[in-house]
């Protein structure tokens, strides 16, 4: 719990009021700050400095707007069984191409798990290809076929053993995503993706910032963003925690061999559980004896908490054949390079 109590020294009620109501919400207009700060009831410079100052203490990993891969391109979990011998040069070949921006060592045979995110189904492809002739390591494809719950904003000013623990059960639906399905994207569109891909300028003006550095007007850039939001291209808008810094640092991925005929039903009834942070359906790959086919993710600030949820979802919900894979190391973490996703 220690560095739960560190982080939270200096977070006064305001603070998190910023953190936990502010993770998506973010009003897109002129003077953004300025409608935080009326609900905060402070200055708006206090809210723009408050921000800041999360932001420096790496609470917030940034503040903006959080894009949506899928539906902007072509994106796929992908894992290898690297030999231990050779498992830094493995990680180095897979972690050299800018289209994977997450790549963890799990505890399991295939030990090696990566994002890769393109522009296209094609270059997608392309690139598991040449990770497989430049390793020599099969490699297992999984793109997301349907989303049932995917969503990394819960609060965590608070003693949460997990992630969504105090808070009530979502409803959700199944939503497929079409491997080949690309975002019908403006020129306006794509320069604005790529310019708030790594976060919002922290100033009074964001958008008037963002419109200058597009060579738009602001007001073009405020259509744009509400667009692109109501597209799906872009999630949320608001801050994106650190959830390593703010605690949440046992995460475990469990994979789950679920009746094709239940899934649907199944993954949407485990999808809205408070403690489920992703719920999502991944195709079996039997050519690679992989039998799983629906995924779950669970965040919580001690191994043990996240365990015993995941007994309680095989016991009450999903009484299959499952797999545990805990995350070890951080082997990549950035965001998509959305240069390469729209420019392609």
């Amino acid at each position: 719990m220690s560095r739960q109590v560190d982080w939270r020294a200096g977070v006064d009620d305001t603070d998190a009021r910023l953190i936990d109501e502010y993770q998506s919400g973010f009003p897109v207009e002129a003077r953004p700050f300025r409608m935080v700060a009326d609900d905060l009831g402070i200055e708006e410079t206090d809210a723009l400095d408050r921000v800041r100052r999360l932001r420096s203490q790496g609470i917030y990993r940034r503040f903006g707007a959080v894009l949506n891969p899928p539906v902007i391109g072509s994106s796929t979990l992908a894992a290898v069984r690297a030999p231990e011998d050779r498992f830094e040069e493995v990680a180095d070949v897979i972690n050299d191409y800018r289209q994977v921006n997450h790549n963890y060592r799990r505890d399991h045979a295939w030990n090696m798990w990566f994002v890769v995110t393109a522009g296209s189904r094609d270059s997608r492809d392309r690139i598991l290809a040449e990770i497989e002739e430049q390793t020599g390591c099969a490699v297992l494809n999984l793109p997301m076929l349907t989303d049932y719950y995917i969503d990394l904003e819960f609060p965590v000013v608070n003693d949460d053993r997990f992630a969504r623990e105090s808070l009530a059960e979502t409803e959700v639906s199944a939503t497929r995503i079409a491997e080949d399905a690309t975002a019908d994207l403006s020129a306006l569109d794509r320069r604005l993706l790529v310019e708030i891909g790594d976060g919002f300028p922290l100033s009074l003006t964001p958008y008037a910032d963002i419109a200058e550095a597009v060579d738009a007007d602001r007001d073009s850039v405020l259509a744009a963003v509400e667009r692109l939001l109501a597209d799906g291209c872009i999630k949320r808008v608001g801050c994106v925690v650190n959830h390593v810094v703010t605690g949440f640092d046992s995460n475990c991925m469990v994979v789950w061999d679920v009746p094709d005929d239940r899934l649907d039903d199944w993954g949407a009834a485990v999808g809205s559980l408070p403690y489920v942070t992703l719920c999502y359906h991944r195709p079996r790959r039997p050519e690679h004896d992989w039998s799983y086919n629906l995924f779950t993710m669970v965040h919580g600030r001690q191994p043990e908490a996240v365990d015993a949820v995941v007994d309680e979802l095989s016991e009450e919900y999903l009484p299959v054949e499952h797999e545990r894979l805990y995350s070890t190391e951080t082997l990549k973490q950035t965001g998509a390079q959305y240069e390469q996703l729209v420019g392609e």
